[in-house]
């Protein structure tokens, strides 16, 4: 496990338990892991059976990140690391963020590698969303779907699980970097299977930050024999299990129904006038994102795609303002909003804010990535173009892959499923298409 130059390094993941490793050393090849590693991660890792890719990095660093597969054992990582920095000293404070608060809950917490399964004196308290420690050392749980909650808060350390897929985004990391300021030494684990995100690969190449990288297959003395043999053998060699399993960034997914090379293809530095103008709405299911996307018709009868207004882990009432501004803002012909989260209370709740507002109704009858196809085949013929600032959307298309699959941030492509809406409406409006039902 080295580390090499770039940010403040990146480390490979290895297959074998530290205290393997430490009872086949000689004198010499111990002396080399202390150095490499540290005193105090070695003594940690021989006591609680981690993996050397599992330890805390030696030296001066602000952001440890994890980027690995699925069950390569970035949440016990995570537990252990702040299981021992509450315990090392009485009274700190940590943050706990998952994508969901009930992910961070399930996994983070009562997972068979979270906190509470690494030590029983570990107090969970569901109702105020927090965790304490006997020594009066205390974490607090947070959504990355709700990024303004973090604001304001204060810790000397925190996790951040998945953080890639965090609704919220980048968004929500800023606000956590932003509260991580207590003590001499505050620092942050983000752990996370990769997305092909600029904002993840902007990070990665900060000073200060330490890469982790591993596979699945590391922990293979930990997971089911069948689990990894079948998961390699159905994705191995695929981009997505590149992504998956490999816990590499890889820029395009094999069967992705947009690339990046297309969508930079579309991309317009200014747009022209437009004679139509609709708003699309995907409501969320819960806390998460709405998605809100305005596009137009240009000259020649082309679809224009010229601001995300999507918002995160807000109210009902917040999010159908946020419609009718974005309606307002650009003197919108109609708005398209989905039904199938909330049925009639959508409409409801978008005349509440604006009684006049335009709204059409529409039920989906198949799924976002069947819904997607005929939009993606519209950009491959070169009748919709992007403006700027719609980096989160045009990852999520991204994401869409031809399998039905969706592999890009966040839960669902709410953003994504917004952007297909508006341009049904501007392009195949009319068309036979079985997948969608006006109400």
């Amino acid at each position: 496990m080295t580390a090499t130059s770039g940010a403040a390094g990146q480390r490979g993941g290895d297959e074998r338990l530290l205290a393997d490793l430490w009872e086949a050393a000689d004198t010499r090849q111990r002396d080399a892991i202390l150095r490499r590693n540290g005193a105090d991660a070695v003594a940690a890792g021989l006591a609680t059976g981690l993996r050397l890719a599992q330890l805390p990095p030696p030296g001066d660093w602000t952001i440890w990140v994890i980027l690995a597969g699925r069950g390569f054992g970035k949440t016990r990582a995570g537990a252990e690391w702040v299981h021992s920095l509450a315990q090392e000293r009485a009274g700190r404070r940590f943050a706990l963020v998952g994508a969901t608060y009930d992910a961070a809950r399930r996994v983070m917490v009562e997972g068979e590698s979270g906190l509470l399964s690494r030590s029983p004196e570990v107090h969970f308290v569901p109702s105020l969303r927090r965790l304490r420690w006997a020594n009066g050392s205390e974490a607090s749980l947070f959504s990355g779907a709700d990024p303004e909650m973090i604001r304001g808060s204060q810790f000397d350390f925190a996790w951040g699980d998945e953080f890639a897929h965090w609704p919220g985004g980048e968004a929500a990391l800023t606000n956590l970097r932003m509260a991580t300021r207590l003590g001499a030494d505050p620092r942050l684990l983000l752990t996370t299977t990769p997305l092909p995100l600029a904002w993840l690969k902007a990070l990665l190449a900060e000073p200060g930050v330490v890469v982790s990288r591993g596979r699945s297959r590391d922990n293979a003395a930990n997971l089911p024999k069948a689990f990894v043999a079948g998961l390699e053998r159905r994705y191995g060699g695929s981009s997505i299990g590149r992504q998956e399993l490999g816990g590499e960034i890889v820029e395009d997914l094999a069967g992705a129904l947009w690339t990046r090379a297309l969508l930079d293809a579309v991309r317009v530095p200014s747009v022209p006038d437009l004679t139509r103008i609709v708003v699309g709405v995907d409501p969320p299911a819960g806390g998460g994102t709405c998605g809100i996307i305005v596009a137009g018709l240009g000259p020649q009868g082309a679809a224009y795609v010229v601001e995300d207004a999507s918002v995160t882990g807000v109210r009902p009432e917040a999010w159908a303002r946020a419609v009718v501004m974005a309606a307002d803002r650009w003197r919108a012909d109609r708005v398209i909003a989905e039904t199938n989260n909330g049925g009639k209370m959508v409409v409801s709740m978008l005349k509440s804010v604006d009684a006049a507002l335009p709204v059409l109704p529409v039920h989906a009858a198949r799924g976002k990535v069947a819904r997607a196809e005929p939009v993606a085949s519209l950009y491959g013929e070169g009748r919709v173009f992007h403006g700027g600032g719609l980096a989160a959307v045009e990852d999520q298309l991204c994401g869409l892959l031809a399998s039905g699959v969706y592999a890009g941030p966040g839960a669902s492509p709410d953003r994504a499923d917004a952007l297909v809406w508006a341009v049904t409406a501007l392009l195949l409006e009319g068309r036979a298409l079985p997948a969608v039902r006006v109400l």
